[in-house]
């Protein structure tokens, strides 16, 4: 998977992809050469959920809920429920990371297709807490910043881990 922030062009919808794309393998960077242990390790005593497997399960669903749910008006078959509103991130600790960088991968791939074909102004079919309808500009703008964000605990996770560090 090549990670890069430079778009192959200028216009928009590229520049909007790449940037996801590049957030997106971050993640599978963050997380190469990881042991099982470390990937499962919650060193934060306030965030017993806050695990570099929970954290990369919860960017696979996120991805899901706005594109599959929100975007395409899909049901939501989610892992979550609305005892246990968090269960992708206490489920991911049961997986093995690489099963779940894989799933996370093949769904990003899937989307990506699918992005391709739609146009940017497209509205989601699911409206959003305040009733309003995003487009898939919004959408994506949105993946990009909560990925990017997730990288930042993916990235002081894995210093506290095992030391390792990079952008």
């Amino acid at each position: 998977m090549t990670r890069t922030d430079v778009p192959a062009t200028w216009d928009e919808r590229t520049m909007l992809t790449t940037f996801l794309d590049y957030t997106r393998a971050t993640v599978h960077a963050k997380c190469e050469g990881l042991s099982e242990e470390h990937a499962r390790s919650a060193p934060l005593p306030g965030s017993p959920l806050m695990t570099i497997s929970g954290l990369v399960n919860h960017l696979r669903w996120v991805e899901y809920s706005w594109i599959q749910v929100r975007l395409l008006g899909e049901e939501d078959l989610g892992p979550w429920t609305d005892e246990d509103p968090d269960r992708e991130m206490r489920i991911a600790v049961e997986t093995p990371l690489a099963e779940i960088l894989s799933e996370y991968e093949a769904q990003c791939a899937r989307y990506r297709e699918l992005v391709a074909s739609l146009d940017l102004d497209t509205p989601a079919k699911e409206p959003i807490r305040d009733g309003t309808h995003v487009t898939l500009r919004w959408i994506l703008h949105h993946l990009i910043e909560e990925t990017a964000r997730h990288n930042g605990h993916l990235d002081i996770l894995r210093e506290m881990a095992d030391g390792v560090t990079g952008d």
